[in-house]
């Protein structure tokens, strides 16, 4: 068996067969069709049986035998020479279809086929027959055109070169597409063979391939402009994409493999470049608002085909990562939710980008970029509302989640807080609830209060965390200083009953907090002498400065239902310990006794008389405590728990103390700024104030206005720390 291929873009295989069984003869003939149908090189397969090549023998013979007598050119020339005065008249038939309306398109096309296959058939054979000198004289001679493009020469002239024959048959094929196109079924086979037949004749681009794109161009152009209008953006999508694929399937089917590039940049263009900008404006935010994965999948795949599609998609994304995260900042009703709510959305654009976006690292740069500038719009009131949220997830009695689950929300949250320009005032909040947490023993876990301060350690050094980590230094040496008051008590000739706890402050660790002076019970003013004695006789040369605001205690109390204890706060303990004197107490009256300020002494009957744990009952009743009012104690107060917690109202933050928080904040900036000037101008001396300026903005760590620097700077030269250049105002010299 020998297989010979010749031809151009299309290759033609002739298979002799020289065996004596039919049977043999199907099965070799069902094996190389499948071959050949398998392999897109092969676009026809004739085979010979042993009975036409045996007829054929001594003419092949002859042939060999006249190439090896030299006698080659003579018969190249008359083969030549016999082809070229062959009658076409059969073929002309062709001309007459093509220029009558007689015959249908696709009838037209079939016909056209027979005759393009029955010279192909014919040719073949010819060059068959030839064989030997095909390869020896042909091959040699570099300048002469083999049998099989001779053949392919003669239809080119006799045929296709013919405008009416040409243009009906493009007709014909261009029709055919546009019926599939539409949804119609064609014989693709059909147009294989006569687009094969043009590219072998090398008519293909400028007969067919031109007409075809313009063609294209024109169908997708309109299908673009009315389906923007008619279907919604996921729907457009998933037709575009459909229609590539569709295009793709032809040029595998029938098309010649140079027309893909063209066609499909062509449809890319008219349904998506023309459209990139009215596709994002009506579709993104809906898509991502409603976080349609498939087609953000399926939109990032085909803008990164069309060229500036991935910068436009960039910018859009940006823009509504700005607009939907300054809305969650910018809208103040929203602030309880605020945190949770960035939590949600980073998430949720995580998860865009990477599923969707193909991890692109541009598009998740321009998401940090886009939430560091929403987030930062609003300055200070993020900072503070993150360390809330911390502070809630560190609180004992949060159940939400378990170590692993937190150390995650922690993580989350650690992201959130790279992207605040002001982080002194998250420091500043999170120092007073931290605080909170460890004096009044709230925290959940020592481990998590140990972690997080690791991850804000990493996050911003160790000068960010040292009077954090510096605060629970002081927890764990009060522990030790309790263990030696109790040993120190125990050695004492007249013990004391109450049993007492103290956590040693250092001042410049925590938050600074009001002192006030409030009355309390001789028990315990005497008690505080003994631990004021024990501490200064190990520590002489300090002060001790008490804070009754931060106490809190456990009071043993009997009701009808029988013996309680009640977990309240010293202000608590004190109106509660008046009730062993007296059965009915005013408002004036317990002011009086206590000491304790107006506002505070409120709050404090308010939580215990109108909370949900009412051990004192107020008359006449009501949610609020007004001057009047009259307390007595509720006898009759039950509870299935028995200890019990009676929250601590005057520990909660007051607007004032949020407003109090955030000046101190500015004022610790405004002393940073100082600081920062007199150290830039003690090394440079001498300094242009856009040059300082410059400077400043370098190295402090913190937002900042022109205006303010302006006014520290100022500042500074009234105190004679530098001084105006006399000849040039804009210029600073330091003063030593």
């Amino acid at each position: 068996t020998r297989i010979e291929t010749t031809g151009h873009s299309r290759t033609f295989c002739s298979v002799p067969l020289n065996a004596a069984s039919s049977d043999i003869h199907s099965q070799l003939y069902i094996f190389i069709s499948a071959v050949i149908k398998n392999d897109s090189k092969y676009d026809t397969v004739h085979v010979f049986t042993h009975s036409d090549l045996s007829v054929l023998s001594p003419t092949l013979q002859a042939v060999e035998n006249l190439c090896s007598y030299k006698v080659s050119p003579m018969l190249y020339k008359h083969i030549a020479s016999v082809c070229s005065e062959h009658s076409w008249q059969d073929m002309y038939d062709i001309h007459v279809f093509a220029s009558t309306e007689s015959l249908d398109s696709l009838s037209f096309l079939k016909r056209m086929n027979r005759c393009w296959q029955d010279h192909c058939r014919q040719t073949i054979m010819i060059r068959s027959i030839f064989l030997f000198l095909d390869r020896t004289y042909v091959l040699q001679n570099s300048l002469l055109p083999s049998i099989w493009d001779t053949g392919l020469e003669l239809f080119r002239t006799h045929i296709v070169s013919d405008s009416a024959v040409q243009s009906r048959t493009v007709d014909g094929i261009l029709e055919q597409i546009e019926r599939e196109r539409n949804g119609e079924t064609i014989d693709r086979s059909l147009l294989r063979s006569l687009l094969g037949m043009l590219a072998d004749l090398q008519v293909y681009k400028d007969s067919f391939e031109q007409r075809f794109l313009v063609e294209t161009n024109r169908l997708y152009a309109a299908e673009g402009q009315r389906l923007m209008q008619d279907r919604d953006v996921p729907e457009y999508l998933h037709h575009v994409s459909r229609r590539l694929d569709e295009e793709n399937d032809r040029v595998i089917s029938y098309l010649d493999q140079s027309t893909q590039k063209p066609l499909i940049s062509t449809v890319e263009k008219q349904l998506l470049g023309e459209h990139m900008a009215a596709i994002l404006q009506k579709g993104l935010s809906n898509l991502l608002d409603e976080n349609r994965v498939t087609e953000l999948t399926l939109l990032y795949q085909l803008f990164s085909k069309v060229k500036g599609g991935l910068p436009v998609l960039l910018q859009h994304w940006r823009e509504y990562i700005k607009s939907f995260g300054g809305e969650i900042v910018g809208t103040p009703e929203k602030d309880k939710d605020m945190v949770q709510d960035l939590l949600d959305f980073k998430d949720k654009m995580d998860n865009v980008a990477q599923r969707c976006f193909n991890r692109n690292e541009t598009f998740i740069n321009a998401m940090k970029e886009a939430f560091e500038s929403f987030i930062n719009k609003r300055p200070n009131k993020p900072a503070e509302l993150i360390a809330k949220y911390v502070d809630s997830k560190l609180r004992a009695g949060n159940k939400e989640a378990t170590e692993e689950e937190l150390e995650r929300i922690l993580d989350k949250i650690m992201i959130i807080f790279r992207f605040i320009h002001g982080k002194d005032v998250f420091e500043a909040f999170y120092k007073k609830d931290l605080a909170k947490r460890l004096l009044v023993g709230k925290s959940a876990s020592v481990d998590a209060e140990k972690s997080m301060l690791s991850k804000l350690k990493h996050e911003c050094g160790a000068a960010f965390t040292s009077k954090l980590e510096g605060m629970f230094k002081d927890m764990e040496l009060s522990k030790d200083i309790m263990i030696q008051f109790k040993q120190y008590m125990q050695n004492q000739s007249d013990p004391s009953n109450i049993d007492l706890t103290v956590n040693i402050l250092t001042m410049g660790y925590w938050p600074s907090y009001t002192p006030m002076d409030v009355h309390l019970p001789s028990e315990m003013v005497k008690l505080q002498e003994v631990f004021k004695t024990f501490y200064l006789g190990k520590h002489s040369g300090r002060k001790l400065q008490w804070q009754p605001t931060l106490g809190h205690a456990v009071l043993k109390a009997e009701f009808k239902e029988g013996k309680k204890e009640l977990q309240v706060s010293l202000f608590q303990t004190l109106v509660l310990l008046m009730f062993n004197e007296g059965e009915e107490f005013t408002v004036e009256e317990i002011r009086s006794a206590t000491g304790i300020e107006e506002g505070e002494l409120r709050r404090t009957l308010q939580s215990l008389a109108c909370g949900k744990a009412r051990v004192l009952n107020k008359n006449p009743r009501g949610k609020d405590v007004e001057d009047g009012d009259r307390f007595v104690f509720n006898g009759d107060f039950k509870h299935k728990l028995f200890r019990i917690k009676i929250n601590q109202i005057q520990m909660k933050e007051t607007v004032e103390e949020q407003v109090s928080t955030t000046e101190r904040v500015f004022q610790d900036r405004q002393y940073q700024i100082d600081a920062a000037v007199v150290r830039i101008m003690k090394m440079r001396k001498t300094l242009s104030h856009n040059l300082l300026v410059s400077e400043l903005y370098n190295q402090l760590k913190f937002p900042v206005k022109p205006g303010d620097l302006k006014k520290r700077i100022e500042s500074l030269i009234d105190r004679d720390y530098m001084e105006r250049d006399k000849e040039s105002p804009n210029q600073y010299h330091y003063v030593a």
